[in-house]
């Protein structure tokens, strides 16, 4: 095996080819720049407003906005350099086919098998979320289902060995047996995954019609919650208003930047969109902007209704209107938040299967995978795999764990989509001169030799000026202490390398930005999480060498 082959790269022209040939084009290019906006914010509005916002509230109280702000920057600069890939490389595979231009075969592995996460298992964390709100609607309606059938076997075991009353507790002593084996699942979240991916697999042009329509309610409501939140808002639940400090803040990035995953997944539906070297990028952008603004508004009204303290549960939305004894408003909140769950999984259970087929046409995957349905043209096959590598876990998973593994996964794609950028080849005159012609988005350049050891710079001096022991604590590697602030450590030395290599090559300043703002928000993540992610890089790098690394087309090409 030669160490070479690892990093061979696909052309831009080959992957342009391969995404128009008669093989591949029976893909419906039926999406305009609207719909790609609103599929992003169908994917960005679900379960990160309507559940994983309350953990964040709870960890950084009111100042989880700086975070939001934060999340947003990072996810803003990652947004352009998706925008530049899908400008230059508008076809399906989103990041993976990214890192196949840029860093080579190997890491374009790497990419679609951290996306996996992303996709796949973010859509186990919402499913069981929307489980929770479906299951508080259908009791307002007086439908009561047996707590066996509304929560996962790990939830219902762990309180049941921690003696904690509540559902768990109760399915665990209630659910019938087969055996010895009690039967409990969560079957809202099941058959939720199921009807998601019937309407997937039928087509592009329905899911989109029923993502449009949702999206509309959802935000309808969401403004609504707002509206009648800010009735009830006391300033003095603001203050303090970083209870925990800043290392509270951050101890809520897998919460927060759950909240932000989902904009990428536009860049999957490339080969379905009419116009995608133009319109993708404005799909990504005006929807991160949009979601942006409606984050940082409803954090403040929920963390000003009521103390931070009373937000660690799973529906806040729900919970901040029953503590102001705001009944109306629970029913309407619960409707909200099972349509923008259903839209983030519809969203994310398009994405999947169109990266898998893009791998499969690369030969890193059975080509089965790339089989597209003579009558629905969709990637039938790999949709109805998606459909089970959501639905299989969901009945021995539960939602944190999730959570947290879809979080490190695409901060770590986000990394080198970012990284990619950077290592893009110069355009000809001539391309430049098409895309702006043809109003093709172009990541704009700004030479960052002296800004960006600047910033490195000013950043520490203004950290060592507000945050004094800052620096000390980050440093301090006593037994406690090393596990949590080696990450903070090879960060810093991440910044200082970058700010040299800035002033050697004259990197683009965008990309540049978005890969230190996203490597600074691995720093927040668990060691359980850093290994966790490493078992799964493990599993993935023994699939891609027993199969992908000698069926890859530029192995079997060059054969």
């Amino acid at each position: 095996m030669s160490f070479s082959k690892l990093f061979r790269r696909k052309s831009t022209t080959t992957i342009l080819q391969q995404g128009s040939d008669i093989e591949h084009s029976g893909l419906h290019k039926v999406l305009t720049v609207r719909d790609l906006t609103f599929f992003g914010i169908a994917a960005i509005i679900g379960g990160g407003t309507f559940s994983a916002i309350g953990n964040a509230c709870f960890s950084g109280g009111p100042g989880v906005v700086i975070l939001y702000i934060i999340c947003a920057i990072a996810c803003g600069f990652t947004a352009m350099c998706y925008a530049e890939f899908a400008s230059r490389v508008p076809v399906s595979g989103s990041a993976y086919t990214y890192a196949y231009v840029s860093f080579g075969e190997l890491f374009a592995w790497i990419i679609g098998w951290a996306l996996i996460m992303e996709y796949s298992i973010g859509n186990i964390y919402i499913a069981f979320s929307w489980s929770g709100y479906f299951t508080n609607l259908l009791e307002t309606f007086q439908i009561h289902l047996p707590e066996w059938l509304t929560i996962n076997y790990q939830s219902a075991h762990s309180s049941f060995l921690e003696n904690k009353a509540g559902e768990g507790f109760n399915a665990w002593q209630n659910a019938p047996m087969i055996g010895s084996l009690k039967v409990i699942f969560d079957m809202p979240a099941v058959v939720i995954n199921l009807l998601i991916t019937y309407l997937v697999y039928r087509g592009t042009k329905e899911s989109r019609n029923i993502s449009n329509v949702m999206v509309m309610i959802k935000l309808v409501i969401i403004v609504l919650v707002i509206v009648v939140g800010a009735f009830y808002i006391d300033i003095d639940n603001w203050t303090p208003f970083m209870p925990n400090g800043f290392k509270g803040v951050m101890g809520g990035v897998s919460a927060v930047f759950f909240a932000y995953i989902g904009f990428d997944a536009v860049s999957t539906l490339a080969e379905e969109s009419k116009n995608p070297q133009r319109d993708l990028p404005r799909g990504m952008i005006y929807s991160l902007l949009i979601c942006t603004v409606v984050y940082i508004i409803l954090a403040l009204v929920i963390t000003g209704m009521v103390s931070y303290t009373l937000l660690g549960v799973s529906d806040p939305l729900a919970e901040i209107f029953a503590l102001k004894g705001v009944k109306w408003m629970l029913f309407i909140v619960s409707i909200a938040a099972v349509v923008a769950m259903t839209s983030v999984m519809l969203v994310f259970q398009m994405g999947q299967p169109r990266i898998w087929m893009t791998m499969s046409r690369d030969g890193l995957m059975p080509k089965k995978f790339s089989s597209i349905h003579p009558k629905y043209k969709t990637p039938g096959f790999a949709t109805i795999i998606t459909g089970l590598v959501v639905g299989i876990p969901i009945f021995f998973t539960d939602e944190n764990f999730v959570l947290d593994f879809t979080s490190i996964g695409t901060l770590f794609a986000f990394v080198l989509v970012c990284g990619g950028v950077l290592m893009l080849s110069p355009q000809s005159e001539e391309e430049l001169a098409e895309r702006k012609t043809n109003g093709k988005f172009k990541i704009p350049y700004i030479n960052s030799k002296f800004i960006f050891p600047i910033i490195v710079v000013v950043s520490a001096v203004l950290i060592q000026y507000l945050f004094p022991t800052f620096f000390t604590d980050t440093f301090n590697f006593s037994e406690e202490k090393i596990a949590t602030n080696i990450t903070m450590v090879i960060f810093f030395i991440l910044c200082v390398v970058m700010s040299v290599v800035a002033f050697l090559k004259n990197l683009s300043l965008i990309p540049l930005l978005g890969l230190i703002s996203c490597c600074y928000l691995l720093t927040g993540m668990a060691v359980s999480n850093w290994k966790w992610f490493g078992v799964w890089l493990l599993i993935g790098l023994v699939f891609y060498f027993i199969y992908g690394y000698k069926n890859s087309k530029l192995n079997t090409q060059k054969s």
